[in-house]
């Protein structure tokens, strides 16, 4: 785990707070490769509340100090922050929380990554088939992390037979579970229409707060969704990607944003193919097809930082 300016326990902020009545809580996706520190750092000048780590292996966060460093980066800034982990064991999650639980304000459980390779292993969406098991999780993040505002969320899909998530959701919220992120898609649906039946009726089942993720893309979106599932909060990935100022009520992304993103990657040192692939997203809505092929191919940072001068004047 780096960075210069290490956040400790005494920062720590109790993440239910943010869940007030009427209130819906803008967050940031654990996206891989993307939602990492520079990221993070963007999408909260931008009115974002939490944001989530991208999603760490437990077994190998826990065997080695170099998976550690690599995947776990942070600041004083940094905070609040939610470390989601993708496992199967109770007891590799509660070690992988207490490791963790000094620089962030909670961890999450990976439920709902419908990736060929995490099922293969036991980990992601496959995990809403083991209620019992998800429970034991969550109890034993409770029974181990000593620290009382530390924070344990789950993030799911949902089954065909809803009364499988009810039941679920139920079992984690009896075992301590801080709030419930639900993607309201099935393991099998990718770019379906989300259900947001079936959130309106988790959110009815359950007395903690449940977040709604899913074609989170604006402004329009929030509302729709606050009206119609009366959820506490909205977790945007793709639509932050190509947006990162979506939560401040922009419906593109400003080009003082684009100033932040080039600012934050240098001081941060972020590789360049992440530099890039943000700008990528970032300028989709706002640059003709003929810009888009050449700067899609640019190969430098030094070539990225000409054509923003002289494009857009950066």
């Amino acid at each position: 785990m780096n960075g210069e300016y290490l956040s400790t326990s005494r920062h720590q902020r109790c993440l239910v707070d943010l869940f007030q009545p009427g209130h819906v809580v803008n967050i940031c996706a654990p996206m891989v490769r993307y939602s990492k520190l520079g990221f993070r750092t963007l999408v909260r000048k931008y009115n974002c509340e939490l944001c989530f780590t991208p999603m760490i292996i437990a077994s190998a966060f826990l065997k080695s100090s170099k998976a550690r460093d690599s995947e776990f980066t942070t600041t004083y800034v940094d905070r609040p922050l939610v470390v989601q982990f993708a496992t199967n064991c109770p007891q590799e999650l509660a070690d992988a929380a207490c490791i963790v639980s000094p620089f962030a304000d909670g961890v999450d459980l990976n439920c709902g990554c419908p990736q060929r390779w995490a099922m293969a292993e036991g980990y992601g969406a496959c995990l809403i088939n083991k209620p019992q098991l998800v429970r034991d999780m969550v109890r034993q993040v409770r029974n181990q992390v000593e620290l009382p505002n530390f924070s344990v969320s789950i993030k799911i899909r949902i089954h065909k037979d809803l009364a499988r998530t009810v039941d679920l959701c139920r079992k984690v919220e009896a075992a301590g579970v801080s709030w419930v992120t639900v993607h309201g898609r099935t393991v099998e649906e990718r770019h379906q229409p989300v259900h947001y039946d079936a959130i309106k009726i988790i959110k009815e089942n359950l007395t903690v707060p449940v977040v709604a993720n899913g074609d989170v893309r604006g402004k329009k979106d929030i509302d729709f969704l606050h009206q119609s599932t009366g959820i506490d909060g909205v977790m945007a990935a793709r639509g932050l990607l190509a947006n990162p100022a979506m939560f401040a009520g922009y419906e593109e992304t400003p080009l003082q944003c684009v100033r932040d993103w080039v600012e934050i990657a240098l001081e941060h040192g972020t590789p360049f193919t992440c530099f890039h692939h943000h700008l990528m997203y970032m300028l989709e809505r706002i640059t003709s097809r003929q810009e888009k092929r050449i700067f899609n191919v640019l190969s430098s940072t030094s070539a990225v930082l000409d054509y923003l001068s002289g494009h857009y004047d950066l």
